[in-house]
């Protein structure tokens, strides 16, 4: 009864898709659990890139299907242009499934993602535009729209009017745009037919597969630090994107998770607004965003990047129960001298080795940096842990002692085959 769950451990970016889809090659399910189209996965196979942002990681895996849960927010438009897109490269999308109960964005959540960081001004969120926030607002107001009811027009009608009758006055004020109910609700209607065959009681069949032995991989969207409970409130996801999001995402009851595997850059980036104590505005940070090439997939924004911070590994692990680790890029810090890490923070003069209880401690904070000896070989070739360069071992080893929780597989490069296992995830 395999269930994994696969998290991101820091403030997402952290290359879950690569991790995900390695598993996935052993796997029967790869289930997205929550977020929707505002974050994306990088996967390199023979040398060809793959950017997904709805779809799971699972798709490009055959014999795997990958599944749409009920906690994600799906654009349509989004996953149509995405799946058109891989059928073209040859890639089989017909095993895409999709629970009903996933939430629809529609035209006038992506405009009312506009008009509240415009409402915000200085003290907007950093959000990506694209609808999210406002879906899941109206799931949470009991005013949403759900995939199932693309396939009941006169309920759908029903709804769009009672949404629009509160945000149109909103939107003309901040965007002077309104949206017709009768025109988004036809809009919406249009994809009926073509998601008609994707649709599946996916709570059901997950659980009907674990009862009969099969390897179910959940994948998150975005990280924890992010997570709408945990992370850097307000600066922060709309949907719960820590392990306990995977099972109110899919219907697959907490005592079924065997693994939760956390994944971690082997340095640390962000997107958006927000605290992020080792963050570097200097040419240290210009030089890991371009020999990481942080730049989002999704929005192509340049990441903010900084050190290792194991002050939020730790709280990873402790919020995420996390049996298990995957450390990607580390090849991106070859070539440095000595690589910071933070082990603790300090404010107000006093040090800290848990994250801060408050938020306003968070902004405060000032990272207390362990400085760990660095390497120069190429590291993109080696397979096996002992094939790296000491200084490379004694750096992952110092991160797992520093984390709290064991790291299993280390990422040397963008491709399928660049990971060393220490310990098999399946």
């Amino acid at each position: 009864m395999p269930a994994i769950i696969v998290v991101g451990a820091q403030w997402g970016d952290e290359g879950k898709g690569k991790a995900t889809d390695q598993l996935g090659t052993k796997v029967d399910y790869v289930v997205k659990f929550n977020g929707g189209n505002n974050a994306g996965h990088t996967v390199v196979v023979n040398g060809e890139k793959f950017a997904l942002h709805l779809l799971p990681a699972g798709i490009l895996t055959p014999n795997c299907t990958p599944v749409i849960g009920n906690g994600v927010v799906v654009d349509p438009q989004v996953l149509f242009a995405e799946i058109e897109d891989l059928t073209a490269r040859g890639i089989d999308t017909s095993k895409l499934r999709i629970s009903p109960n996933a939430h629809i964005i529609t035209d006038y959540n992506r405009k009312m993602d506009a008009a509240n960081e415009r409402m915000l001004g200085k003290n907007k969120i950093g959000t990506t535009g694209r609808g999210i926030g406002p879906t899941y607002a109206d799931k949470m107001d009991r005013i949403g729209i759900r995939v199932q009811d693309l396939f009941d027009p006169p309920t759908l009608r029903q709804k769009t009017e009672a949404a629009l009758a509160r945000k149109n006055p909103i939107l003309e004020r901040f965007t002077g745009q309104t949206c017709d109910p009768a025109e988004s609700a036809e809009e919406l209607l249009s994809f009926a037919d073509r998601l008609r065959p994707m649709l599946m009681n996916t709570t059901a069949e997950l659980n009907h597969a674990l009862d009969c032995g099969k390897t179910v991989v959940f994948e998150a969207g975005q990280a924890v630090m992010l997570d709408i409970d945990h992370g850097t409130y307000p600066f922060v996801t709309s949907s719960s994107c820590s392990a306990a999001g995977a099972c109110t995402g899919s219907g697959v009851g907490p005592r079924r998770i065997d693994r939760v595997v956390g994944v971690s850059k082997a340095y640390l980036t962000r997107v958006g607004e927000g605290p992020f104590p080792t963050e570097l505005t200097d040419g240290e940070g210009d030089w890991l965003r371009e020999a990481g090439r942080e730049y989002g997939v999704t929005t192509g924004r340049p990441r903010r990047c900084g050190w290792y911070d194991a002050v939020v590994a730790r709280y990873a692990t402790m919020v995420n129960s996390l049996t298990d680790m995957v450390i990607t890029k580390l090849d991106v810090l070859t070539g440095k001298d000595r690589i910071p890490v933070c082990t603790a923070y300090e404010a107000d003069g006093k040090r800290m080795e848990d994250m801060p209880a408050l938020q306003s401690e968070m902004h405060r904070v000032r990272p207390v940096y362990e400085y760990l000896p660095g390497w120069e070989e190429d590291i993109s070739g080696c397979r096996n842990f002992t094939d790296l360069p000491r200084n490379a071992q004694n750096y992952i080893l110092a991160l797992e002692e520093l984390s709290g929780c064991r790291i299993s597989a280390v990422g040397v490069g963008p491709e399928r085959e660049q990971t060393i296992v220490r310990t098999p995830l399946v």
